[in-house]
């Protein structure tokens, strides 16, 4: 495998590799590929050099495509000698080859883009203005902004890194689009930023103009060193060296937490062998290899051949900017003239890492919710500062490169659809608990807690409010040490899902394949009239205020008027103690002083009678407020 070479359809490799040919008459075979991100690699022809045949030096190889022999896919350029063989040369080939590789996946910096603003744009809508972001494009990595709605001059304020893999700098791709619903985004402009003339270990404001297009676009750009990062064998592990273990400890010791910030630790993954994968090709074999990611660092393993019982015995090093992260393995079968295939993957959280613990994990499926074939065995340690990692907490969250766009899934829209369900009938069911002590239901709950609404109304403080939440945390941190955790009730495990696909499968067995459909699409349909009535609800009452008070019912505002003078006299004159706790007064003894009494909330009664927009539709609701008070008075 060569090393990769980025934005060009005239590559020029010069590499020079030595393979070992058991016999003339078996052709050598050439693959190109296209890089991408997530490997997805496409396929971009492939040729055969037949060594019996082979009269020249110089070769030209015409690349085809299998499945489309007429289509002209380019060429490929080789300068090939063949020599007698004498000894064995496995050894170098292989130890080449791998130098090789490694050096393709190794970075040698981090390019630091904060994206501030854009000035003096095009406007590109109707309405004079545009709904600009901005796409940053550096070989493979890709990064998209946030949109700005209706502005010539956005402020975005976002930062992205780019990892460097070359060391003369590079290109950075940067163009500027105006987002449209419905139809093709607007192109507005590009520019380039050129890191071969920035220096390094220092920020570089840039005002880059815009071509193909107008306006200015403002960003800081910082490159810094290469972050700790490597691939080695397993014999080379820096942390079993006492004294490099020692550095490292020191260098994230608690007396350096205020020195450079942005790094809080480092993570070292040894990857040492695979068991009973899936077999992956016709010959009841796989080629895996392996790819472990952290965020956006993304490093891989050789490739191991016809083998289901792989040993790869390599060791990963990754810097940590967030603790928070979650480390990924997964397990890929190569195949010849296609993208690899997934045989298995785990995620594991860096906090929940027991450092030095040599551990064997069941892969997973792609989603993470059920078991694939076969084991990896890992050994993983992570060293971090403490007091960096807290401070990183409370900044944004790293942004992943940009993926492909989400597709629709029936199973994914119900369960979100559940799981946020889940979250409103936890509200409901507080509201109705609060309700019933109202309501007198249990005259002992709701005596106890009248008497703790008027102590806590009483006496209460600011500061009680982050004390309440942290007697919370102690509450449930005793629950779950004393073996009466509560968590398993709230969380959806891996077994329940699973066993909601094997009932859905089952069902599809049971029934046939017309009211299978006719179910599913049922259940979609009950899905999108809840989210559909929900969102209704929640646009009806946002358009109701907004109503209220721009006078589209002058009776209604002349209402809230006479309100907001009575509420603010109130609260002049009050204290909101004194306020809260007629309040609750009134609301415990309401049921007492009449139990016949119909439940009602005045505010959501008042904006029950100011119309939405959908209801003002055709119906001339606005008068003049002078003209209608008039009205009144006459």
């Amino acid at each position: 495998r060569s090393k990769t070479i980025h934005k060009n359809l005239n590559p020029v490799w010069d590499e020079k590799v030595s393979l070992l040919v058991e016999s003339l008459r078996e052709p050598l075979y050439v693959k190109v590929f296209d890089y991408d991100f997530g490997l997805q690699d496409d396929f971009m022809g492939s040729a055969y050099l037949y060594l019996e045949s082979l009269e020249t030096l110089d070769v030209t190889l015409d690349l085809k495509d299998p499945h489309y022999p007429n289509h002209d896919l380019g060429s490929l350029e080789l300068a090939v000698t063949l020599i007698p063989k004498e000894g064995d040369f496995r050894e170098h080939q292989s130890l080449r080859l791998s130098d090789v590789h490694r050096k393709a996946q190794l970075w040698r910096g981090i390019v630091s883009i904060s994206l501030i603003e854009a000035r003096d744009l095009q406007p590109m809508d109707a309405n004079g203005l545009s709904d600009p972001y901005v796409k940053f494009r550096m070989g493979h990595q890709k990064y998209k902004s946030k949109t700005i709605p209706k502005t010539l001059t956005p402020q975005w304020r976002e930062q992205f890194d780019f990892h460097l893999y070359d060391e003369q700098g590079g290109f950075i791709d940067v163009t500027i689009w105006d987002k449209d619903a419905g139809k093709k985004d607007d192109f507005m402009g590009r520019c380039q930023v050129d890191l071969s003339v920035l220096s390094k270990e220092c920020t570089h404001r840039l005002d880059l103009p815009l071509e193909e297009g107008e306006g200015t676009l403002v960003l800081l750009v910082t490159l810094t060193a290469s972050a700790a990062v490597s691939i080695a064998d397993l014999s080379v592990n820096v942390l079993d060296d006492p004294h490099e273990r020692k550095e490292i400890l020191h260098r994230y010791n608690l007396l350096r937490s205020f020195h450079n910030i942005k790094d809080v630790g480092m993570v070292q993954v040894k990857v040492i062998r695979a068991e009973g994968l899936m077999a992956a090709d016709v010959t009841g074999k796989s080629d895996p290899f392996c790819v472990v990611e952290l965020s956006n660092d993304r490093l891989q393993t050789h490739t191991v051949y016809k083998n289901l019982n792989p040993e790869w015995n390599k060791v990963f090093t990754f810097n940590v900017k967030d603790i928070h992260s979650v480390l990924e393995v997964t397990v890929y079968d190569e195949d010849r003239d296609r993208s690899a295939d997934f045989l298995g993957k785990v995620a594991i959280p860096l906090l929940n890492i027991q450092n030095g613990e040599r551990k064997a994990y069941a892969l997973k499926s792609k989603e993470l919710t059920g078991p694939t074939k076969g084991v990896i065995f890992l050994e993983i340690d992570v060293i971090y500062n403490i007091v960096k990692a807290g401070m990183r907490t409370l900044i944004p969250i790293e942004q992943k490169y940009i993926e492909d766009e989400p597709r629709v899934s029936k199973q994914l829209l119900l369960h979100n659809f559940n799981r946020v369900r889940r979250c409103i009938m936890f509200l409901v069911n507080a509201g109705c608990y609060i309700n019933s002590c109202f309501e007198w239901e249990s005259p002992q709950r709701s005596i106890c807690a009248f008497l703790l609404f008027v102590v806590v109304v009483w006496n209460f403080e600011l500061y009680m409010v982050p004390l309440v939440l942290l007697m919370l945390l102690a509450w449930n941190y005793v629950l779950i040490a004393s073996g009466k955790d509560t968590r398993q009730g709230d969380v959806v495990t891996v077994e329940d899902l699973l066993e909601d696909e094997e009932e859905d499968f089952d069902r599809d067995d049971k029934d046939s394949e017309r009211k299978g459909f006719m179910n599913k699409l049922y259940a979609i349909q009950d899905v999108c009239i809840s989210v559909q009535n929900a969102l209704d609800e929640v646009a009806s009452y946002g358009e109701r205020i907004k109503n209220t008070f721009n006078w589209t019912v002058p009776f209604l505002s002349w209402l809230t008027i006479v309100a907001l003078c009575a509420t603010t006299l109130v609260v002049y004159f009050i204290p909101l103690r004194y306020i809260v706790l007629a309040w609750g007064v009134n609301k415990f003894t309401k049921k007492l002083r009449d139990p016949y009494s119909i439940d009602n909330n005045e505010l959501l009664d008042f904006l029950s009678r100011v119309p939405s927009d959908v209801q003002m539709v055709g119906i001339p609701y606005y008068i003049h407020p002078y003209c209608q008070l008039l009205q009144h008075c006459n």
